[in-house]
């Protein structure tokens, strides 16, 4: 009996020992995330420029530049083919695409693989084929904009006002009525009232 007990004594140490080392590394978050979703929202007045998008191959579109693109809003996706949780997201952002892509959003996928079959640009554009995506998509298999992005998890999205700033970010699945609003918000923001009012 006593070395049953210590037995599980010692399964139980390891365990802790192991959630400890886990949760200080900050796997934890990025192992949950996808499922648990967070967010943030930035004012205008403490957002950052986002990065430029790296060099890849674009699918759906010629090279795009965020600096040219500005008076636009955009949504910028991160995700992968292979994600189960990102294939959760594509109905709303293909919707969003859809329907407020007239009024000036536009939608870009940044294709950041999690496998090795999943850095073959010829699966990747079958996949957005596929899935039917119509917007642009952009590989970034050197991980050169998630990095730029402090991107952890597959999905991130990043929602970027007229003037190209960060607005809002959110990691995961759900946020989606959020996401919808803070869309409709940023459209109907006048580019020079956007960096005086701080809404959001």
């Amino acid at each position: 009996m006593d070395r049953r007990k210590n037995m599980l004594i010692g399964i139980a140490v390891g365990v802790a020992i192991v959630a400890v080392s886990v949760y200080a590394t900050g796997y934890t978050e990025r192992l949950l995330s996808p499922f648990l979703g967070y967010s943030f929202t930035y004012h205008s007045s403490e957002s950052a420029t986002a990065p430029d998008l790296a060099s890849g191959n674009w699918i759906n579109s010629e090279p795009l530049k965020l600096k040219e693109l500005r008076g636009r809003v955009v949504l910028v996706e991160f995700w992968t083919f292979g994600c189960y949780n990102c294939r959760n997201t594509l109905p709303f952002i293909k919707g969003w695409h859809d329907r407020y892509r007239n009024q000036g959003l536009i939608v870009i996928g940044v294709h950041s693989p999690e496998f090795d079959e999943e850095r073959e640009v010829e699966k990747v554009r079958s996949q957005v084929a596929s899935l039917e995506i119509h917007y642009p998509v952009v590989t970034d298999n050197d991980y050169q904009t998630w990095n730029a992005y402090n991107v952890e998890a597959w999905p991130t999205m990043f929602l970027l006002d007229k003037q190209g700033r960060i607005r809002w970010k959110h990691v995961g699945e759900g946020a989606y009525d959020e996401a919808e609003r803070l869309i409709q918000q940023l459209l109907a923001e006048k580019e020079t009232q956007s960096e005086a009012k701080g809404a959001l």
